[in-house]
Parts: C-alpha cells; sequence; structure tokens
C-alpha cells in the first residue's frame, strides 16, 4: 500500500497520454499518444453513471473500498491504485491494487505532514502530479527506493463538503501528465467516490451511535437491577463483550488493592485462563500508568495502538511476556469507575489484532460505562451500609426479651421490609407488679430516622406510663396528652391491652389493626371501641374485654402482616383467621413464625407480631 508513486515492477497497463479528452462519435474512448486509452466524453460519463451506481448501493466501507480502488484503477488504465483516509493525523491505505507485500507493509499508514504525494494531496486539498520518475525522486526523496524509472504519479484528494477525507493515488508505468479535461475527469470521480465514503461514514457513525446508546441502555438496566454489585459488573462485563472489545476486565480498590471483580472474553474457554494469569500476575499499584494510574487520578487511558516495545516494557519477566504476545493485544482502554468525584476502581477493555483499535468515540463510551458502573456500586455499598445500620439500630429499639406470666407463653416476631429505611413498627410486654401483663404493638406511620426517633419515644413512653398506671385507658390518656404537648406531625396506630393470670384481657385500640383471638374452634377478630390513632387530637377512649380459656391465643400484629398492595384488606384478614392455626402448636414461638412466613407477601412492609397464650395448650377434641 503506498501513498502514490511505486507499485509492482511487473505490471505495465498504460503509455503516456498529454492531450484533452475528444469525443468520440462510437461513444468509446479515443486512443491516446502510445496507444494509452482516455476515455471519451460519452464513456466517461458512461464509467461515472457506472461508479456512481455501484457507490449508492454500497452500505459499508468494507463494500466502498474496492469499488473505488477498482474504478481508479481502470479509469486511466493505472498500473496500481491505492485508496488513502485520514485518521487524525496519521493517513491509512485502506485498500490498494498492484502493491507488492514487501512495500504494502512499509507504507501501510504514515503522517499528515509526511512529504509524499498522497499526505500533499490531503494537506492542500489539491491534485499533486508528478510526470516523470525523476520528479517524483527529486520532490519526495523517501519513495526514491520505491519508485523505478519511467514511473509517474497523480494523488487525487478525496474532498466532501470542504473536509478532506484522503486521497486516491495513482501510478503509472510511463511517464504522463493529464490534459485539463482529464484531470477534470479525474477530480470529478474523485469527488464521487469522496460523497460515497461520507455518506457511508455517516450511517456507520449513525449505527454504531445506536449501537453505543443500545449498549449503554442494557448495561444500565443490569447496573439498576440489583444491588449485589459483584454479580451485576459481571453480568455488565459480558454485555461489554464483544460490543466493546474482546475483553473485558472489571477491578474494584479494596483496602488500596486493585482487586478483579469480573472477568470476560469471546473465547468462554479463555476466561478461567485470564483469572489464572490475573492471580500470577496481580496489579502492582506502584507502576505510573493502567489502571492503578488510572484509579489514582482518575483519567482514563487509550492506548489505540500496542506495540511490542510496549508489552516488553510491562512485562514482569519473560514469562509474562510470553503471555502476553499470545493475547495478541492491538488496543487498550482503561476508563475509571467513577461516584462522587473518585474512582472506585477501572474497567479495562482490550481489542486484539482481529479488531480495529479504539477511537475517541471509544473512550467516551467506556467512560460513561465506568461512570455508570461506579455509581451503581457506590449506591450498592450505601446501602448495604445504611440496611446494616437501619438494622442495628431497629434492634437496639425493639425489646431483646418479652416478659411472661407464669403459665402462659409469649412470643414475637419482627422482619424489616428489605428496604434501607429504618420501620416504624414496635411492640413489648411487660410484667406489672401486681402480677398481670402488659403487652402492646404499635405502628409509627412513615419510615427513616423520623420514624426511628418516634418509635423510641413511643416505647419508652408507654413503658414509663404504664409504671404510673397500667390501665389501658389510663395510658391511652397520657399519651393523647403527650401528644399534644409536642405538637409533632406524627400518627401512631397503637393497640395496649392488659392479661390478668385468670385470663382476662383489657383493652384499647388506636387506629390499629384489630387482635385476633385464636380459640379452640376457629379464631375471630376482637371488636373494641373505634378510636382515632395518636398525634390527631386528644380522643375519648374506652377499653375492651376479653376472656381467654386455657389453650386460647391473643394476637397482635401490624399491617405488614395482612396487607398486599394487589388485593383488598378483607382477604389478608381472611387469611390471617385461616393460618391462625398455627398457633396451636406445641411451641407458640415456631407456630408465630411459621404463620408468619404463610402469611408474607413479595413486596411486605415491616412485619411485626406478638402473641400471647394461656397454658396448658389444651385443644378441644
Amino acid at each position: 500500500m503506498l501513498p502514490a508513486g511505486s507499485g509492482r515492477d511487473d505490471v505495465a497497463r498504460g503509455t503516456s497520454h498529454t492531450g484533452k479528452v475528444i469525443p468520440d462519435p462510437s461513444g468509446g474512448a479515443r486512443p491516446g499518444v502510445a496507444g494509452f486509452h482516455v476515455p471519451a466524453e460519452s464513456a466517461a460519463l458512461a464509467r461515472l453513471a457506472a461508479v456512481t451506481g455501484e457507490l449508492a448501493a454500497a452500505e459499508s466501507m468494507q463494500a466502498v473500498v474496492p469499488i473505488v480502488v477498482s474504478h481508479a484503477l481502470d479509469a486511466v488504465h493505472a498500473a496500481v491504485s491505492t485508496l488513502i483516509l485520514r485518521d487524525g493525523d496519521e493517513l491509512r491505505i485502506v485498500g490498494q491494487h498492484g502493491v507488492a507485500m514487501e512495500k504494502a507493509q512499509r507504507w501501510a499508514s504514515f503522517g499528515v505532514a509526511d512529504e509524499n504525494p498522497a499526505s500533499e494531496a490531503v494537506r492542500t486539498g489539491a491534485p499533486v502530479i508528478a510526470a516523470t520518475a525523476a520528479e517524483v525522486r527529486r520532490r519526495y526523496p523517501r519513495m526514491a527506493p520505491d519508485t523505478p524509472a519511467h514511473r509517474s504519479v497523480i494523488c487525487l484528494p478525496l474532498t466532501a463538503v470542504g473536509d478532506v477525507l484522503g486521497a486516491i493515488g495513482l501510478t503509472f508505468d510511463e511517464n504522463w501528465s493529464p490534459g485539463p479535461d482529464e484531470l477534470t475527469f479525474l477530480m470529478t470521480f474523485a469527488d464521487t467516490c469522496a460523497q460515497a465514503i461520507r455518506r457511508v461514514r455517516a450511517m456507520e457513525e449513525a449505527a454504531q451511535s445506536a449501537d453505543r446508546l443500545r449498549f449503554l441502555a442494557q448495561a444500565s438496566a443490569e447496573l439498576a437491577s440489583s444491588l449485589d454489585y459483584r454479580a451485576t459488573l459481571s453480568n455488565v462485563a459480558q454485555l461489554a463483550v464483544p460490543t466493546l472489545g474482546a475483553w473485558c476486565a472489571v477491578d474494584l480498590l479494596i483496602d488500596d488493592q486493585l482487586v478483579t471483580l469480573a472477568v470476560a472474553h469471546v473465547d468462554p474457554a479463555k476466561v478461567a485462563w485470564a483469572w489464572q494469569l490475573r492471580e500470577r500476575y496481580p496489579v502492582d499499584m506502584s507502576v505510573s500508568n493502567g489502571a492503578p494510574n488510572v484509579v489514582r487520578t482518575g483519567v482514563s487511558e487509550l492506548y489505540a495502538e500496542i506495540t511490542d516495545d510496549m508489552l516488553v516494557a510491562a512485562a514482569r519477566d519473560e514469562e509474562h511476556l510470553r503471555l502476553s504476545r499470545e493475547l495478541q493485544l492491538r488496543s487498550v482502554i482503561i476508563a475509571p469507575l467513577m461516584a462522587r468525584g473518585r474512582a472506585l476502581g477501572a474497567i479495562t477493555l482490550i481489542r486484539t489484532e482481529a479488531q480495529q483499535p479504539f477511537t475517541e468515540a471509544d473512550l467516551e463510551l467506556a467512560q460513561d460505562l465506568g461512570s455508570r458502573a461506579g455509581v451503581a456500586i457506590d449506591n450498592a455499598r450505601l446501602y448495604d451500609e445504611t440496611a446494616n445500620v437501619a438494622l442495628e439500630l431497629q434492634r437496639a429499639i425493639l425489646p431483646d426479651h418479652l416478659d411472661e406470666l407464669e403459665g402462659w407463653e409469649t412470643a414475637s416476631y419482627y422482619h424489616p421490609d428489605g428496604n434501607a429505611q429504618v420501620g416504624g413498627d414496635f411492640f413489648d410486654a411487660v410484667r406489672l407488679p401486681d402480677g398481670r401483663l402488659a403487652v402492646f404493638i404499635g405502628d409509627v406511620m412513615g419510615h427513616g430516622i423520623q420514624a426511628a426517633a418516634t418509635m423510641a419515644q413511643m416505647r419508652a413512653a408507654v413503658r414509663a406510663f404504664l409504671t404510673d398506671n397500667p390501665d389501658p385507658e389510663a395510658v391511652t390518656a397520657k399519651l393523647d396528652a403527650m401528644f399534644t404537648q409536642l405538637a409533632t406531625n406524627s400518627l401512631v396506630t397503637l393497640v395496649y391491652g392488659v392479661i390478668s393470670p385468670d385470663g382476662d384481657v383489657v383493652l384499647v385500640n388506636a387506629g390499629h389493626h384489630p387482635p385476633l383471638h385464636v380459640r379452640h374452634g376457629g379464631a375471630a377478630f376482637v371488636d373494641s371501641f373505634p378510636r382515632p390513632p395518636l398525634g390527631t387530637r386528644p380522643s375519648p377512649t374506652k377499653a375492651t374485654t376479653l376472656h381467654l380459656e386455657p389453650g386460647e391465643a391473643f394476637l397482635l400484629y401490624t399491617d405488614g402482616l395482612t396487607e398486599r398492595r394487589d388485593e383488598v384488606l378483607d382477604i389478608g384478614l381472611a387469611r390471617l383467621i385461616r393460618h391462625s392455626t398455627e398457633l396451636h402448636g406445641t411451641s407458640l414461638s415456631q407456630g408465630l413464625t411459621q404463620l408468619a412466613q404463610l402469611m408474607a407477601s413479595p413486596d411486605h412492609d415491616d412485619v411485626a407480631a406478638l402473641a400471647v397464650r394461656r397454658g396448658p395448650n389444651i385443644v378441644a377434641s
């Protein structure tokens, strides 16, 4: 692949011609000097029409390249044709015909600033013509070894909408300089090719942009699907291969060391090998580039072309170098996993020799992915920390044991809703000095720190008030007074009862779900005198009394036990009565747990329940 000026030494397809295109009544071509054929006007138009039609049907650069090269070669019977496209400050020959292999390798790419016909045509946007081999050698000394005698060169800029995309290089086996009409034909041909290249590039960029957006949408959905960031990152790495590269690795900074959490490869068989390689050669945090530097600085690194010298410099030992060469690395991107202005780790994407090198657009995509993954990791970590704190706070507020009456059983069940926020459920059982047992359960409306504070305050207040006068009406009146003095916006539902050893239960219900009386022949909800929740307004309170026979139970619970989002409350209450037989089991604690699990809902709120059963457990036959 040459910029123009040398090619196959054994190809001779044309001779010199310096005249204009002369119309030929036959519509064919007019012979030029020494037999070189130049298209007549009708033939030129036919050739342009043919190339325009073929290019219009092309939908990719892979289709465009052979069309341009073959038509350029045939248009003026050149010995060599090359298609050269610009990539930043570099020019790369993407298609050629008639170039010897060793010359093609030597001229695979070169700079826009270099001194050769193609670089000059791209810089100036004008055709470059060197009519003799001597002129080529004089103007472009670097090309002298590749320019045999009697060679001439024409290099045509590919210009579209004022942008020079590259050039078409033509080499002839005889000295030749085109006339004005011939040059017009060649430039028209080049412009047609440039327009096609621009169109196809725009199509490919649009398709790539759509693919990138689709990938980011999939990755975002995956990252949002779970708070298990280790499993999520593994899935994201699988998505990145092969969309972004042949390899993908995700490293997380843990205790100042980068720990690999995910590895993916287009060949699944190589994934285990990649893990072994990472274990054998762990990340060296002292190096000045690569993932350690990306994590330190928060700045991505793009290595568009990996050279063997780079592999040698990075190798730990000969075995490491051998393995690195076997990877066939061509291009690498390392992007930070960013969250709240700091790098939590890095994502590494690798392309092999069979793939195109990474571009700045690929880097932007990797950075976007790294930011989304970083936020997901940070959210998951914050969730874990908050959930643990919330759970510990909840446990600190709830009683670590329940008082009992002699000959009675008391059991409780509590399960948080699975979110990181603290719920508002509270309960307790307190033995009174006179031998009775005070039991209560409540629910602070809302979640979070405010609900937790109100919950702790309520539990402490109930325990304080019952030491003075444990009667339900008296305790409720004092709670009403407390809410009036505090002027709080919180609303609290509460059931409070006092159980006597002989089986009488005196209770009040402030806006809470009705207690359940579990009898030998079934179960029924306890009717009580209605009153609104605490925190609304002081309300008249009247106690209700029921009696528990030996073996019967009394169940207090919060709405998380019975309510589901997809059904009316009556269905949940009926389900509770149906499963209440579990409280007749040998162990009240096991029976209450089994009951709660049978009532469990996938979208449950906090679940709290308190059961008291009079013994012995005599079940009627």
